[in-house]
């Protein structure tokens, strides 16, 4: 039981200090570091050995690390895929507005499936990176504006009395958030608060990617302690707890993989989103580092298996006429099995049946989802990144509330299924599992 509660602290803080994509792998790569994994940059040659540990990270906002087994010989990969992202609100390069000459509001555009109301009166700040020249070159630097700097004010009801029979907001309109009152020199501000936050002078700043990062944090609720509440859980809780396992499953015989993909929110069709090589790349890499064929590499991926570890929508209380009737799920009840007649989940017959071996193993119960028939469900980076690299795959995550809000809800006992499983699934023999005929 300490572990676990050590894991739920750990899961706050890593929720805590990732206000954005750069933030979460940052984050990871610290944590890979110190668990003695080394850095291979993707410029620079590969010398992989048996019983080594490595990871790679394209953009800042991706990241792979691997467990290399140290008698590998008809071998496999395993890997765990989740998201780095989340939906929000990015800023525009000329960010700052001016409002008859009283406000100044920042320029922003949305960033995925947003429920835009949620970000509305509540204390906001902007986070994210720049590209500062030093030496020469260019080098990547985090921003994160540690303050309350920003708020998106709702209209009065008074001024709007429709407005809770209304839900529909224009992006451009109602969703620009209030930086400042009137002021002479509010252009080019934004950019001096990240110089000065960097220590650097604006001139040296050539590229910013910042984004409005919610500034409430992570909160575990509930008559029990049941309930775990955060901006960002719609990634990172799947995440950080599929790395969690990551870290603690091993398996000699096979190549173990953490995947963790920027962009998923917007459809995952960039140079390291899941629809991107970056999978296939490393995986490419590491069976090139062993000095194996390109026979040995597609004998490999043909017994290979993939987890996609995305999360589920639970059952509303309040609407749970939502969800289909038989295939719902619920918080603290176990690992969510996503299933989808179109595809958009690539599990199948022969993935959940060997996921549900793999959680039979851990002592971990599971769930079944599927959308209703008549509504459309979301989609996730299994079956995108199967398009570049084939292996079986199952779809599977947490069932948490208010999926895209600005401040979400999952279960606590939940983050502990996920670690135990994904564990087990690092240190079984998926190749050890056959499709009979």
């Amino acid at each position: 039981m300490e572990c676990y509660e050590e894991d739920v602290r750990g899961l706050v803080r890593f929720l805590a200090d990732s206000p954005t994509a750069f933030h979460a792998v940052e984050g990871f790569a610290r944590l890979l570091e110190e668990s003695g994994y080394r850095e291979l940059p993707e410029r620079e040659h590969w010398d992989i050995r048996p019983g080594g540990n490595y990871y790679t990270v394209r953009n800042g906002s991706s990241i792979a690390a691997f467990q290399v087994g140290s008698t590998l010989g008809d071998y496999s990969f395993k890997v765990a895929a989740s998201h780095s992202d989340s939906p929000t609100f990015k800023l525009k390069e000329k960010a700052e507005l001016e409002v008859r000459g009283h406000y100044t509001q920042l320029n922003t555009e949305g960033y995925g499936s947003i429920l835009c109301s949620t970000w509305m009166d509540r204390p906001l700040s902007v986070a994210g990176r720049a590209i500062v020249r030093e030496d020469g070159g260019f080098r990547e630097r985090l921003v994160r504006i540690d303050r309350d700097m920003v708020l998106i004010p709702s209209v009065a009801i008074h001024m709007d009395r429709n407005v809770n029979e209304k839900s529909a907001f224009n992006k451009q309109v109602d969703m620009l958030p209030l930086f400042a009152g009137g002021a002479d020199d509010v252009q080019g501000a934004v950019r001096r608060i990240a110089a000065e936050e960097l220590g650097v002078r604006e001139e040296e700043i050539f590229g910013m990617d910042l984004y409005l990062y919610n500034r409430m944090q992570p909160s575990v609720w509930g008559k029990d302690g049941e309930f775990l509440s955060a901006p960002r859980l719609d990634d990172l809780q799947c995440a950080y707890t599929s790395f969690a396992g990551f870290l603690r499953g091993a398996d000699d015989r096979a190549v173990n993989v953490f995947a963790c993909f920027d962009n998923e929110e917007v459809g995952s069709n960039t140079k390291q989103g899941a629809g991107s090589t970056f999978l296939k790349d490393v995986l490419e890499r590491i069976n090139e580092g062993l000095g194996k064929t390109r026979e040995e590499l597609r004998r490999a991926l043909a017994s290979s298996f993939l987890v996609s570890c995305d999360n589920a929508h639970a059952v509303h209380p309040n609407h749970p006429e939502k969800t289909d009737q038989s295939n719902c799920v619920y918080m603290n009840e176990g690992i969510v099995i996503k299933s989808h007649a179109g595809q958009q989940y690539t599990s199948d017959a022969f993935s959940i049946a060997v996921w549900r071996g793999v959680c039979e193993r851990a002592g971990v119960p599971v769930q079944f989802f599927a959308n209703r028939s008549d509504m459309r469900g979301g989609s996730t980076l299994g079956n995108i990144a199967m398009s570049q690299v084939s292996m079986n795959a199952v779809d599977i995550g947490l069932a948490q509330l208010a999926m895209h809000s600005s401040y979400e809800t999952a279960g606590v006992r939940d983050s502990e299924y996920m670690i135990r499983a994904v564990k087990a699934f690092f240190d079984s023999g998926i190749c050890e599992y056959t499709l009979g005929r």
